[in-house]
């Protein structure tokens, strides 16, 4: 549970700080959410986590893509598109 608690406290302060930067809050949080994920993780599960739409998931998936932040990876056997985050930032 203690985890839980810390993980949505991180997901929120990151998405604050950014959007005081200037950046959109939710792509914030997602690419916060695959910073700590030691999986990568489908869009689906990044809209599941994060309560958003696929539509939103996805533009921001792609935009943290274009800034070099996150990666595809190819998960064996699994026909969905994975995310991970660069941990070392």
């Amino acid at each position: 549970m203690e985890f839980v608690k810390a993980k949505s406290e991180f997901l929120a302060t990151w998405g604050k700080l950014a959007s005081e930067w200037g950046i959109n809050r939710t792509m914030a949080q997602i690419h916060a959410l695959l910073l700590i994920s030691p999986n990568p993780l489908s869009a689906e599960e990044v809209m599941e986590e994060l309560r958003i739409s696929r539509g939103n998931a996805n533009m921001n998936l792609r935009e943290l893509i274009s800034w070099n932040l996150i990666s595809k990876v190819i998960v064996p056997g699994e026909r969905k598109e994975f995310f991970e985050a660069e941990k070392d930032i």
